[in-house]
């Protein structure tokens, strides 16, 4: 096929969606069809171990044409896999490179806003792991970016349990009036990881880490080999609760845990949050955490509460012979004829009285239950060459995260909040306005 040089981009790939081909143009100019057996993304993998690992299966298929990490040693791992991938250490010159067409991203916590927007805005399509950001203003400008590019970039949100078949349960129970009209949800967590404060300056990076690209954006701390200690896949765990580097378990197993709550009951963003916990400490995130929000209605259920406990902090239970305790990671629903409890991969439905027969109740037919999403990172893969559309694109997880983040804020503040979601305001503190931001060490630029 001849190429016409006047044609942009843009306009074919748009062009070629409207007509719905299932084609596009991919950055790197290679015209594809989903169902080619050919077609391949060029892919940068940006943090090559830890979380990386479990994209290396589904990345072989495809052709991994960059690599970067802050540390030569994973670089090297990394390599052995995908040999032909030229190599990096700093995303910022990795995203340069002219031949990408999408783009992993699998850094510590406090770069994936940066890498993120740095991506879309080269027209790069987006895996993002979780969480999208660190403050209000990081997950906002990660959602606004996306949709500015939404109908031309696939991304993906990487809470990679929604993939679970419980989620489509709970999902069609909740909005098939299982347990009646929707009066309120909440999620918890029970990891418990208590720190002190920073670690102190100990001993000399190793000669393989290019310490300050690890520190990044955020503020110098020393170094500290606590930091790197914890093994492939659990090492986020070493450095995630304090709040220079991550947004502790909220932006943890919140992003997962609330996901269950937030795929049943289409939420937007809150207009108020509170929250209440342990005292704060300015370095490290608090373990014990309890958030509210106030969700506004929409077409098919009241304005409702929704809630998020953590650290041991929990909601009180349906009935007293039912220990919540015994699910570490789970959600409940209440709703005018009873609860639904759940967790990743089971539900219990309890009717609350005599009234509730359960013969208001139909079920789905078989034919109309929402079909599986069968692979969470082969459905990316799938919508970056055909139709875009992703189960958690950064519109959904931009919300979701946007809301536990500004809970955060409530709890440093201490007060009832005011929340305008369209602005990104808190209308009644300026001390939670201040806080919606984070503070970037000079060279580091968010919107690049």
């Amino acid at each position: 096929m001849e190429k016409n040089p006047t044609i942009s981009r843009r306009s074919f790939v748009k062009g070629i969606a409207a007509g719905g081909a299932g084609l596009l143009i991919l950055p790197s100019g290679a015209l594809f069809g989903q169902t080619a057996p050919s077609n391949k993304l060029n892919v940068a993998l940006i943090g090559t171990w830890g979380r990386a690992e479990a994209h290396y299966e589904g990345l072989k298929k495809e052709n991994v044409v960059a690599l970067c990490d802050v540390d030569e040693d994973h670089l090297a791992f990394a390599a052995k896999t995908f040999p032909d991938a030229k190599t990096y250490v700093d995303w910022r010159e990795c995203l340069d490179q002219k031949d990408i067409d999408a783009v992993v991203c699998c850094t510590p916590d406090s770069t994936h806003a940066f890498i993120g927007v740095w991506a879309m805005n080269r027209g790069y399509h987006l895996y993002l792991e979780k969480p999208c950001g660190l403050s209000v203003e990081e997950a906002r400008l990660v959602r606004e970016t996306y949709l500015k590019n939404k109908g031309k970039l696939a991304v993906q949100h990487g809470t990679q349990r929604h993939a679970k078949p419980n989620f489509n349960r709970v999902r069609e129970l909740i909005q098939d009036g299982v347990i009646g009209d929707l009066e309120s949800a909440c999620a918890w967590g029970d990891r418990q990881l208590r720190k002190p404060g920073y670690p102190p300056a100990a001993g000399e990076p190793p000669k393989s880490l290019h310490y300050d690209l690890w520190i990044g954006p955020s503020p110098h701390h020393p170094y500290n080999p606590d930091y790197f200690s914890g093994s492939s896949g659990m090492n986020c765990l070493q450095w995630n609760m304090y709040w220079d580097f991550g947004a502790g378990q909220v932006g943890d197993m919140g992003s997962h845990t609330m996901d269950l709550v937030w795929n049943a009951i289409d939420a937007k963003l809150p207009v108020s949050a509170k929250a209440s916990g342990e005292a704060f400490n300015p370095e490290v995130t608090p373990v014990e955490l309890t958030m509210t929000f106030n969700l506004p209605a929409n077409t098919w259920r009241p304005a409702i509460e929704v809630s998020w406990y953590q650290g041991g902090a929990m909601p009180r239970p349906p009935m007293e012979c039912v220990d919540l305790a015994k699910i570490d990671h789970g959600a409940l629903f209440k709703g005018s004829k009873g609860h639904l409890i759940c967790s990743f991969d089971d539900r219990l439905i309890l009717p609350s009285d005599d009234s509730a027969d359960m013969t208001y109740y139909k079920p789905r037919p078989e034919d109309q239950l929402i079909a599986p999403l069968g692979n969470f990172q082969q459905e990316w893969i799938d919508a970056c060459k055909g139709d875009l559309k992703t189960s958690c694109d950064l519109e959904y997880g931009g919300d979701k995260m946007e809301m536990m983040l500004l809970g955060l804020v409530a709890y440093r503040v201490g007060k009832e909040l005011d929340y305008d979601g369209a602005a990104g305001r808190v209308t009644n503190s300026d001390e939670a306005n201040e806080l919606l931001h984070r503070t970037y060490r000079p060279g580091w630029v968010l919107n690049g």
